[in-house]
């Protein structure tokens, strides 16, 4: 319940941050790209200090399925996770759906509700090679930076913060790229109500941030006494 309870949080500010206080498929309005990019990190925070104490907050399945690959999560419980951090970020899709769609002129283009995607016509028009190397490069240095900051000799305290931060520099790069997602659960959700190109290109927004994840963990426990 808690990791359905974050991801829906973190979906709905992020991406209701995206949409609703502004940006389009053709750049960034409103609030702007640095808007956008403390709407997720600061979510980030406010949950790992909500949850946390509960679930650790992943609130993203390349998290769990990273934790579960360093020994640090049950097969059982990675499962139960993941199942719920997607249906907590497809209801919170749903919500924001709900939410734009009282708005007049509101209408579902491609990549609606801030799916991530990439290539012509979406945000910086990059290519899919770019797309699925920005998403396990910065999924790698997120895990890095997760598996640093709640090792047994880190200052737990400081942990959420740091892990928002983090995230804040994520988007700031990709969010050009790809709308940035480095979470499969947060690209499901508006994908699901999208539909078009925003679900055809959901696979690499699973199978690029998940290789990242399982990479951050290989590489702690190989070359990192935890």
């Amino acid at each position: 319940m808690a990791e359905g309870l974050g991801t829906f949080a973190l979906v709905l500010f992020g991406c209701g941050a995206a949409t609703v206080a502004g940006v389009s498929t053709t750049g960034p309005s409103g609030i702007g790209l640095l808007g956008i990019a403390f709407a997720f990190g600061l979510a980030v925070v406010a949950m790992a200090y909500t949850i946390g104490p509960v679930s650790g907050c992943h609130i993203n399945p390349a998290i769990s399925i990273a934790m579960r690959i360093a020994g640090k999560l049950s097969t059982k419980d990675t499962i139960g996770y993941v199942i719920s951090q997607c249906v907590g970020a497809t209801a919170a899709a749903g919500v924001l759906y709900l939410l734009l769609s009282g708005g007049s002129g509101f209408t579902m283009g491609e990549w609606a509700l801030g799916s991530n995607g990439w290539g012509e016509g979406y945000l910086g028009n990059y290519s899919m090679q770019s797309a699925f190397i920005a998403e396990f490069v910065f999924t790698f240095l997120f895990l890095m930076v997760i598996f640093g900051t709640t090792a047994k000799n880190a200052s737990p305290q400081m942990a959420g913060l740091a892990i928002g931060i983090s995230l804040v520099l994520i988007h700031l790069v990709v969010i050009p790229i790809t709308g940035t997602s480095v979470n499969p659960a947060r690209s499901l959700g508006p994908a699901l109500f999208a539909g078009g190109m925003a679900l055809q290109q959901l696979w690499l927004f699973f199978v690029a941030p998940i290789a990242g994840g399982i990479a951050a963990a290989l590489v702690r426990k190989l070359f990192i006494e935890d």
